[in-house]
């Protein structure tokens, strides 16, 4: 009895010090975006089409209407792309909504979650682009507070900012120099910025805006930068208009 106690206690001994140890080590670890558009069309799976009919119209229904037209596949990259370009430009655009005039908008990359393809757009494209409750705010920095905050923006490599941006960092992601709409920051002057909430809580190392002053956040589900973008769209198309963005050197790395 004892030789078999002690040949299960060895076993169990053997079999916990062999499933805690590994001769396997992390290497790497690498990510990327993928598009999901119509090229995995060709090959349905029908088992699935079938699981998914009864649910399809309800969602077609929701998701499916066209809001608008982009001129281009559109992504978001560091330090500059055109979708971070484009949602940054509608921040400031939706200022005529709210009697405000923002001279700066900022859309941070990590709220970017999807891509746009060339063709139209649809409300749940947006929605994948834009999937969170975050909604359009405006603040006023000091030019101080300003250059502050470009230079954490440097320091992420890029974010979305608005057209009048020159901003030029280093590869190991320290500011150069920055103006906005031709003109060098003042820091003793005031700017009127247009984000999105979840940035005035210093979030995504963005902690300048912690500092900001007279706040407009307002809180309603229809300031949501979903149906902001959404509105965006639907403007451009009711005038006949594609929309297209390019990158135009607002952020450059040297």
């Amino acid at each position: 009895m004892k030789k078999i106690r002690l040949w299960k206690g060895c076993l169990a001994l053997l079999l916990l010090t062999t499933s805690c140890t590994t001769h396997y080590q992390m290497a790497d670890v690498k990510g990327s975006r993928v598009i999901v558009d119509k090229r995995y069309d060709a090959a349905l799976d029908q088992e699935a089409l079938t699981f998914l009919a009864p649910y399809k119209q309800q969602v077609d229904s929701v998701m499916g209407p066209v809001v608008g037209v982009v001129a281009c596949d559109m992504v978001a990259d560091r330090p500059e792309s055109k979708l971070s370009n484009l949602l940054a430009d509608i921040l400031v655009w939706a200022g005529k909504f709210y009697n405000e005039q923002p001279v700066l908008g900022v859309y941070n990359m990590g709220g970017i979650r999807a891509a746009l393809t060339k063709g139209e757009v649809t409300y749940g494209d947006v929605l994948d682009v834009a999937p969170f409750e975050n909604k359009i705010c405006f603040i006023t920095l000091s030019g101080a507070k300003l250059l502050e905050l470009f230079q954490q923006m440097a320091q992420t490599g890029g974010e979305g900012v608005s057209k009048g941006v020159e901003m030029v960092i280093t590869k190991d992601h320290q500011l150069v120099s920055v103006r906005l709409h031709g003109k060098e920051i003042d820091p003793a002057a005031s700017y009127r910025v247009t984000t999105i909430d979840y940035l005035l809580q210093g979030n995504d190392k963005m902690t300048a805006f912690r500092d900001g002053t007279d706040i407009v956040s307002p809180t309603e589900d229809s300031n949501n930068t979903r149906y902001i973008i959404v509105n965006y769209f639907k403007e451009k198309q009711k005038m006949g208009e594609v929309v297209d963005a390019k990158i135009e050197g607002r952020i450059v790395v040297r």
